[in-house]
Order: C-alpha cells, then sequence, then structure tokens
C-alpha cells in the first residue's frame, strides 16, 4: 500500500465523539477548499458506522453547501431518519465553524434478490495500455496556471491509479470535443485486514467519483479546467446508486459524460464498470462552471 492511499485511510478514518457525532480531519487540495470528494466519503462513512453491518449502501444524495476550510475538522452529525425490514435511512449534516457545509442522505439495504439486467459496458483500451496519472500530468505543464499547479495536482491524486482514455481537458484547451470522458482508476495499493469491507469500498468510490466528473463539461466548450484557470466552480450536488459489489482497488471504468451546461451550470452523468463489465455505480452530479471575464 502506497504511503499516498495509507494517508486518505487515515483521513476517512473519523473519531466518534458521542453516540452519532463524528468528527474528521480535513487537507488542503487542488483548490483552497476542502475537496467535495473527502467531505462526501467522510459522511458516508460516519452514516455507514451507525447501520448494521449486514446492510449495505445502496444510494447517496448530497448537497455542498459551503464551501469547507481545509485548515478546521469538520463535525459529522448522523440523524437516524429510519431502520425498516429491508431499508435504513441516514441523514449527516457536516459542520464547520458553526455552520452546515455539506448535507447527505443515504439508503442501506439489506441483501435480496430480484430482477437483474444492466447497460452494457463500453468497449475501451485496457488500463495497462494507457499512461499512468503521473506520466501524463507533466506532458502539459505549459498549460497550468501556476507553477505550482503540476505538484498539486499530483499530491492530490497520488493515493488513486488514474488513467485517461482519451485526452483530458487540459491536454486539449481551445477544442471543443464531444462531451464524454472516461479514466480508469484503482486505489494506488490493495485494501487488507479491518479496511476490506464493503463500506470502505464504496466510501472510496465515492470520493474519487468527484474528481473528473465535470471534465466532459469542459471538453464540450475546450475549456481546460482548474489546472489551467480558464473556467471556476465548485460542485453543488451529487447523487450515486451502488448496484453491485465491487472493489475500489481492483480496476474500475468511470464512463462519464455531459447533456446540458447553462445558467453558470453543468451536469455530468456517469457509469461506473468492473474490469469484466459488471455496472457497478451510477453518478450525476451538477456543480457550477463560470468562465472568469476576459477569457
Amino acid at each position: 500500500m502506497s504511503k499516498a492511499l495509507q494517508s486518505l485511510l487515515d483521513l476517512l478514518d473519523l473519531e466518534q465523539i458521542e453516540r452519532d457525532i463524528f468528527r474528521g480531519r480535513s487537507r488542503f487540495a487542488v483548490v483552497p477548499r476542502v475537496f467535495g470528494g473527502q467531505v462526501a466519503a467522510q459522511a458516508l462513512i460516519a452514516a455507514g458506522r451507525t447501520v448494521p453491518a449486514d446492510r449495505f449502501a445502496h444510494s447517496l444524495h448530497a448537497y455542498f453547501l459551503v464551501a469547507g476550510d481545509p485548515g478546521a475538522p469538520i463535525v459529522y452529525e448522523v440523524d437516524r431518519i429510519r431502520d425498516g425490514r429491508s431499508f435504513t435511512t441516514r441523514r449527516v449534516v457536516a459542520v464547520q465553524h458553526g455552520r452546515p457545509i455539506f448535507h447527505l442522505s443515504a439508503s442501506f439495504q439489506a441483501h435480496e434478490e430480484g430482477l437483474d439486467h444492466q447497460a452494457q459496458m463500453p468497449e475501451v483500451p485496457d488500463p495497462e495500455t494507457l499512461p499512468t496519472f503521473e506520466q501524463m500530468m507533466p506532458l502539459h505543464a505549459d498549460a497550468y496556471a501556476s507553477p505550482d499547479m503540476l505538484e498539486r495536482m499530483l499530491a492530490a491524486r497520488a493515493a488513486v491509479d488514474l488513467r485517461y482514455v482519451n485526452t483530458p481537458p487540459w491536454g486539449s484547451v481551445g477544442e471543443p470535443r464531444e462531451p464524454r470522458s472516461q479514466v480508469w482508476f484503482r486505489t494506488a495499493g490493495k485494501l487488507d485486514g479491518p479496511l476490506d469491507d464493503p463500506l470502505m469500498h464504496v466510501c472510496l468510490a465515492t470520493y474519487v467519483s468527484d474528481m473528473t466528473l465535470l471534465d466532459s463539461v469542459l471538453l464540450a466548450h475546450g475549456r481546460g479546467g482548474w489546472a489551467v484557470g480558464d473556467v471556476v466552480g465548485a460542485s453543488l450536488d451529487h447523487a450515486m446508486w451502488f448496484h453491485r459489489p465491487f472493489r475500489a482497488d481492483e480496476w474500475l471504468l468511470y464512463d462519464q459524460e455531459s447533456p446540458s451546461a447553462s445558467g453558470g451550470r453543468g451536469l455530468g452523468q456517469a457509469r461506473i464498470y468492473t474490469r469484466d463489465g459488471r455496472l457497478a455505480i451510477s453518478v450525476i452530479q451538477e456543480g457550477v462552471v463560470r468562465v472568469p471575464r476576459g477569457t
């Protein structure tokens, strides 16, 4: 296991300070605020720790309310909305400096059999044939908004082995393309021992799901994104449905597209497949995507 992955796992290991109150640490990300995927993953960890072990997360719906302060801890307050025979529902409010910054509702279900069908996985190159994030990022360093952006981007994603199927937004600035982006990802190391449980795999996928989902919005307009500085933005809301079991430390294909952008907002939707073609997760996110004046 890499040091970066161990650091991420430590970040997700919340401190329980009351029966339904947890505290998490924060850290700096690419932009000067808490990374949205971190808050979502920590909130889901908090919710999951109040749920019986035989119930598994099947959906989450979240709103990002205020930018988080990376220099301060975050308190997660869990509300036990419902404990039914098949489903368990939790609501989580993340609080910093005395005010809510994030709200999540999550639902958990006991295993049961039922009807089964899925959309087919698209044909893409194997991940081993694609350059790593560390190999690809320096190739476009002349486009970045600041001299330290390369180092910040590499540090922010060091816990994840992320491989783009096609050129990322910052590699094709000024060239509008089909609003579709595909990446393979897995954690930078295997999970074992107490950390190797379904909730941790779901939370790690939640963490990664906020990294690239709005790339497809940028591609449609030839924008390079946050690293280049030709847009400013933030996640507004985020929803995920967990359909089938998966492991975050094995290759997952993140197939993303944008059906719309308007009013200073962009919508991304995606499907996440296991390497053998099982549809594991569906994701939808809307974010603020604004063009700075003069660009």
